[in-house]
């Protein structure tokens, strides 16, 4: 037997003692799909610093350069397909050997997969909300304002980054125009936890019933380095519960876990369901 069958082995043992097994993801599981990552293997964040909320709402300045930058960004989510280890842990969780998810991911992949039950902690990037009356729509209706509003922009191409950001030229920026919201004339915000800002607190409350409710947690593509995460991952380790880890490069719960497994999520996801001898539908291949 390999190492690789060796790990994922002592992967499938655990889901078997624990099929109700919290699932916690991160950017990891979406990098196949195309969408960039965070950090590097060492868990070091990679780029520029994210705009933090409070700054997106006192400055117009900030709010044109995420806007733009998103306008450029927004087709890399827009296009991304769940991949292989999507797919794979929605069979898993479809034929009852893992519990619900918690999702660190903004990019509604999960869903597209088939998962149910799945928490996005950090909100959502397909959707736009009104700060002012709390209107909602979707961000690709957003997209069709910011390109009416900025027809300049219509040729332009910038290298993604993750979340739906792009390393957009900065020269693009001065002439660029925020679309407000159609009801109100609000300031808009995509619906999501920024850098900066707090998870809200009935979505807290949430995820950490549901990690009392479960008997494990299995960590799945993230380096849990931002606190939200991080702090599921010791209030299950404080409870007594086992923590499982399928994740390249160091995570900030390294010493938590009693077992961790480094491969590819999209090719070990899918052996893994495999060998817990969950049947593959045709969509799945």
């Amino acid at each position: 037997m390999s190492t690789t069958d060796d790990a994922l082995q002592q992967l499938a043992r655990f889901i078997e003692r624990h099929p109700d097994a919290l699932v916690l993801t991160g950017a990891g599981i979406s990098t196949a799909s195309g969408i960039p990552g965070y950090r590097d293997a060492d868990g070091v964040r990679r780029g520029r610093d994210p705009i933090q909320g409070p700054e997106f709402r006192t400055s117009e300045a900030v709010r044109r350069r995420y806007w733009a930058r998103s306008f450029a960004g927004w087709p890399v989510i827009d296009q991304a397909l769940p991949n292989a280890g999507h797919r794979a842990l929605a069979r898993l969780q479809a034929h009852g050997r893992l519990g619900a998810i918690i999702t660190q991911n903004v990019d509604g992949l999960h869903q597209r997969a088939g998962s149910s039950n799945v928490l996005e902690l950090h909100g959502s990037i397909r959707t736009v909300r009104c700060l002012q009356c709390d209107t909602r729509q979707a961000r690709a209706e957003v997209q069709a304002q910011l390109q009416a509003c900025n027809p300049q922009m219509a040729e332009v191409t910038a290298a993604p980054a993750p979340d739906g950001d792009a390393h957009l030229d900065p020269a693009w920026l001065d002439s660029f125009r925020i679309p407000e919201c159609p009801r109100c004339g609000g300031m808009l915000q995509p619906d999501v936890v920024f850098f900066g800002d707090l998870v809200p607190a009935s979505r807290t409350a949430v995820a950490s019933e549901l990690v009392s409710r479960a008997s494990a947690l299995l960590v799945l593509g993230s380096s849990v380095m931002v606190h939200s995460g991080y702090r599921l991952c010791t209030r299950a380790a404080e409870a007594g519960k086992p923590l499982a880890a399928l994740t390249a490069g160091k995570t900030r719960a390294d010493p938590l876990y009693a077992l961790k497994v480094t491969l590819p999520l999209q090719e070990s996801l899918p052996l893994l369901a495999d060998m817990l001898g969950t049947p593959c539908q045709p969509e799945c291949v």
